[in-house]
């Protein structure tokens, strides 16, 4: 998260003051979706305050699973029709599909951009463009190792049609993985997404799919890294 300048003639913090504003800025705060699973083991680590390893061991699967559901700040880039990561990982594949049958978008093969989380990786979802969201659909499934091929057709998924204020439509899909049992989207049709804005979350690793319209240009190779929100995928076609 960057760090605001402070004002001209601001007085100095103190040392307390300014060593938690650092902390602050440089320990991710946590999404929402982890406090029942921080909450747990450390009502473990209280109760178990008697016996040292129950409450070693409490506290380290809390710790574990606040470091999980970390939720980072993230600055998008500000350049027009880019098309942004939707979540921390690597890129699994980049080819070209067609969409999930249920978000209509006919039986076309687009360019896609799949993204493996590992149990390591950040698991917040981030939308890859600014737009309205014109549809979200939950459909179950299987729960295969989400870097399978078949895991986009066949596990358990949610996905999400954003259409950007140029018209074009640009798919979003969380795929739940081997471990992951839990898809959380709150993103509702109609609602505005800022490009790099969360939506949601996967819980034990995942992947998540973006599909991109015709005449997009890939800017991104199997293996890399991403970053949500800022890595840049792709650049969307100029409307004419």
């Amino acid at each position: 998260m960057a760090r605001k300048p402070t004002p001209a003639g601001t007085p100095p913090t103190s040392g307390v003051a300014h060593m938690v504003d650092l902390v602050r800025h440089v320990v991710p705060p946590m999404h929402p979706g982890g406090i029942p699973f921080v909450a747990a083991p450390l009502a473990v680590a209280t109760l178990g305050r008697r016996k040292p390893w129950l409450r070693r061991a409490g506290l380290a699967s809390a710790l574990a699973c606040a470091t999980f559901f970390r939720h980072p700040h993230r600055v998008p880039p500000n350049r027009a029709g880019v098309v942004v990561a939707p979540a921390d990982g690597e890129i699994a594949l980049v080819d070209h599909a067609v969409p999930p049958a249920e978000l209509g978008l006919g039986s076309e093969e687009r360019p896609r951009v799949s993204i493996f989380l590992s149990v390591l990786d950040v698991h917040v979802q981030r939308s890859p463009v600014g737009g309205t969201v014109r549809s979200v659909v939950h459909t179950p499934g299987k729960f295969l190792s989400a870097d399978l091929a078949d895991a986009s057709e066949v596990n358990e998924r949610t996905s999400m049609l954003i259409e950007t204020r140029d018209g074009a439509e640009v798919a979003v899909v969380q795929i739940a993985g081997l471990l992951a049992r839990r898809i959380v989207n709150d993103a509702q049709i109609g609602d505005t997404l800022p490009i790099g804005d969360t939506y949601g979350l996967i819980r034990f690793g995942s992947r998540v799919d973006t599909y991109l319209p015709v005449g997009s240009t890939l800017l991104v190779e199997r293996g890399q890294r991403t970053i949500g929100a800022e890595t840049v995928l792709a650049q969307l076609p100029t409307v004419s």
